[in-house]
């Protein structure tokens, strides 16, 4: 699978560009500010809905017009789609395959998978266990839409039992039949969650130790793991219901998958307190090639790969390896973000791939050109 095409309108700091892609490598080079990450979270937008920069998509829209228009054009297992997202301002959202228009965004989720690298990844190992849920949902739903949909359901049910526990302490009232309602749901809908996050990690960890060894030369014993107060066959319902008096009392559910964690491990000492920067980097790196690895394994085709500013912050030694190792053949389309267009032509003047380079001034791209040209 590739990205042909891609088309904006009033996105970002973008009035309209149309840039056509190698299937191979794109790179986007630029000051910073110029608009390079923005073509990275128009593709973002094509494969999951949303941007990875902004999550309000109104304030993607180009300052004082009405609309935006995303539009791209995908090779997949021989077959030609077009991908459409489009907002206006006190309008929902719009999203066409093929000029058909989905009735639910989730339906669209895992059928153009894609993987993103960025500065922010750091959060992964010094955030909070928010920021690792999401790397944990964002993997297993791109290949298990019962799982999205699963999670959206207990995420609802979540809201709702977390209003009533909030609404019992402003009205000073406690109603047990209310709770058990929302209680049936979150178990229901958790129980498949945990239950896939657990077989996820059964198939995934292997995967993540082999990247990690390559990055660190085999020097260093990783390991993941899970965290869950649904481990060790703990009843969950069992677990709301014990839980009762303390979630009256903090006003929200204290139990549950909405709680789960990952601990990330090197030599078996928490990363985030352990962990040099050149640890945690690879650390990252490593969870992020896993998570390409596992899901191009399963859907059966590469998904799309994005590296955002990656060269300022990560030494000359990993970028090499990193962009030789995606630059082989079980790797597949790339985009590449960075602030020097030498740098870009230096690296690629020592990697056999095609490269096209597009240089983006205030979201305008101003020059095009390829890189170790195979026609």
């Amino acid at each position: 699978m590739y990205c042909k095409q891609l088309s904006v309108i009033n996105f970002k700091n973008y009035r309209e560009a149309v840039l056509v892609f190698s299937p191979k490598f794109n790179c986007f080079t630029g000051n910073n500010g110029s608009g390079k990450t923005n073509l990275l979270d128009a593709i973002h937008y094509l494969s999951l809905c949303k941007g990875f920069t902004n999550p309000i998509d109104t304030q993607n829209i180009l300052f004082e017009e009405e609309m935006f228009m995303i539009q791209g054009k995908y090779q997949i297992n021989g077959q030609e789609d077009e991908l459409y997202c489009g907002l206006k301002r006190n309008h929902r959202k719009v999203f066409k395959r093929n000029k058909k228009e989905y009735e639910r965004l989730s339906d669209h989720i895992g059928l153009f998978p894609l993987v993103l690298l960025s500065p922010a990844d750091t959060q992964l190992i010094l955030g909070g266990s928010e920021d690792r849920r999401k790397f944990l949902d964002g993997v297993i739903s791109q290949y298990d839409k019962e799982y999205l949909y699963r999670l959206i359901s207990y995420n609802k049910a979540l809201l709702q039992r977390n209003t009533l526990l909030k609404q019992f302490a402003e009205r000073r009232y406690y109603d047990v039949a209310s709770l058990e309602i929302w209680d049936e749901q979150l178990v229901a809908n958790g129980a498949y969650v945990f239950q896939a996050r657990q077989d996820f990690f059964g198939k995934f960890l292997d995967v993540f130790r082999k990247h990690y060894a390559f990055l660190s030369d085999g020097n260093e014993k990783v390991d993941i793991e899970y965290l869950s107060g649904l481990n060790d066959g703990q009843d969950f319902l069992q677990l709301l219901h014990e839980s009762r008096e303390k979630d009256r009392q903090a006003q929200y559910t204290t139990v549950g998958i909405h709680k789960d964690d990952l601990s990330f491990l090197i030599h078996g000492w928490p990363a985030k307190k352990f962990g040099s920067q050149g640890q945690q980097k690879s650390f990252i790196i490593a969870l992020k090639l896993a998570q390409f690895s596992f899901t191009r394994d399963i859907k059966g085709f590469h998904p799309i790969l994005l590296f955002d500013d990656i060269f300022d912050k990560l030494d000359e030694t990993r970028v090499q390896q990193l962009m030789h190792m995606v630059s082989e053949q079980h790797f597949g389309q790339v985009f590449i973000t960075d602030t020097h267009t030498e740098r870009i032509e230096t690296l690629f003047a020592s990697i056999p791939s095609e490269c096209k380079l597009f240089v983006v001034d205030s979201g305008n791209i101003v020059e095009t050109k390829i890189l170790n040209d195979k026609t």
